[in-house]
């Protein structure tokens, strides 16, 4: 259970004062919630976001765990995920979704990844990225891998039928079809020791940014309302679809790098194999079957796919700009002693 973040402007602050407090004590009309410039990667919207969010999680120490049904703390929460929701759909306004149905759901949602234009990391690292890097792109990835398919399993109960028994195919190998030293979460934490990281779920909360807590809000956002439940499976089967090469290659820099033994390397080379067989599963039987039930939600499974791309692609770019500035792009630098 995660220590409570440091806010960084008026609504984290906002939200992290009242969690001190005992549930009942946030009137939503108390708080004001100005647009930031921009919503998809804004410090203080996603920190206080994801605090409300991480209530449905793991909790955070010390929080009365009544908070996580709280009237007030919901209706505040509400207003940052309109927010959120909105700049997503901004970003998107000038995307246009291809035509799909059933049958060819899989070919339209490969048509997505192959549009997405974003710097890859995987490649950078694989060629030319320094330990120091990977160390950093681990401490980022942390926010989502150590509460790996968390959010994704949020679709199970909104889901009936093939859809459902595929999701749970899915999931079943993302906690390590039952042995816990397999779950991938167990392995991304193994892999952060061998490089000097501290495993704890929520211990770099305070350095990620904004543009990284977004990748993990939509997640958030996504699984935890039922009118999302086509986005959300959208967004898990874009995501396994294009995950398999990225791993190989991360597997390989971090050879390159001299990280060889296999609690580093294990994660990523298991995601190759994982990954490979979950890409047909995924985009067919779990986003192609459930357009096949609901043929209504096309649009919402490719708009969850698109808004995917959209949020990985800016926080990529925001990793590679300050890297080739020879800087890093968390909040403050990791210590010398790591990955020196």
């Amino acid at each position: 259970m995660p220590a409570l973040p440091t806010p960084r402007g008026s609504l984290s602050e906002a939200v992290l004062d009242a969690l001190r407090r005992a549930p009942g004590s946030l009137p939503a009309s108390a708080v004001a919630v100005p647009a930031p410039a921009d919503p998809l990667a804004d410090d203080d919207l996603h920190l206080a976001l994801y605090a409300c969010y991480e209530l449905h999680y793991r909790g955070l120490d010390g929080v009365d765990e009544r908070w996580e049904w709280d009237p007030g703390l919901l209706a505040l929460r509400a207003e940052l995920e309109a927010i959120f929701e909105a700049g997503v759909r901004a970003a998107l306004a000038g995307w246009s979704p291809p035509e799909a149905d059933a049958a060819t759901m899989d070919l339209a949602l490969r048509a997505i990844a192959d549009a997405d234009e974003a710097p890859s990391l995987s490649c950078h690292l694989e060629r030319h990225g320094t330990l120091k890097q990977f160390t950093e792109l681990v401490v980022h990835r942390s926010a989502y891998q150590l509460k790996e398919a968390d959010p994704h399993s949020w679709a199970i109960p909104r889901l009936w039928g093939g859809p459902k028994a595929a999701l749970i195919e899915v999931q079943t190998d993302e906690y390590g079809g039952g042995d816990p030293q397999r779950m991938h979460a167990r392995l991304f934490a193994d892999t952060m020791e061998e490089l000097g990281l501290d495993p704890s779920y929520g211990a770099y909360m305070d350095v990620l940014p904004g543009v990284t807590l977004a990748t993990v809000n939509l997640m958030s956002l996504l699984g935890l309302h039922r009118r999302h439940r086509g986005a959300i499976v959208g967004h898990l089967a874009l995501f396994e679809m294009t995950s398999s090469i990225p791993n190989r290659r991360y597997a390989t820099a971090l050879r390159r790098l001299g990280v060889r033994a296999r609690r580093a390397t294990e994660f990523y080379d298991e995601h190759v194999t994982a990954d490979a067989i979950h890409e047909n599963i995924a985009a067919v039987d779990l986003a192609g079957g459930l357009v096949r039930q609901e043929p209504a939600l096309v649009g919402d499974v490719l708009f969850g796919a698109r808004a995917l791309v959209e949020l990985e692609g800016r926080w990529a770019t925001a990793l590679m700009d300050a890297w080739k500035a020879g800087g890093s792009a968390l909040r403050s630098p990791l210590g010398e002693a790591v990955a020196a």
